[in-house]
């Protein structure tokens, strides 16, 4: 999961994926901003066939929270 997560950032970001890590956030990445939140969001649920809640979405705040909430739905 960890490398997917990582490989779909780098790409919605156009980053290289050693620059993805736990601590990425809108708060310290400027090209994350709420239009690029949607499409990540849209883009992580079709990878890993899930959906997420509007308090999941919210409390995705960070690589390193988007991770975590993966984890609790079964993902590893």
């Amino acid at each position: 999961m960890t490398d997917s997560v990582t490989r779909i950032f780098s790409e919605t970001f156009g980053i290289n994926p050693g620059e993805v890590t736990d601590e990425l956030s809108p708060a310290n990445f400027p090209k994350w901003d709420s239009l690029k939140s949607i499409l990540l969001m849209a883009l992580l649920q079709k990878a890993f066939s899930v959906e997420f809640s509007a308090s999941e979405i919210i409390a995705m705040r960070s690589v390193g929270l988007i991770r975590r909430v993966l984890r609790r739905k079964g993902l590893s």
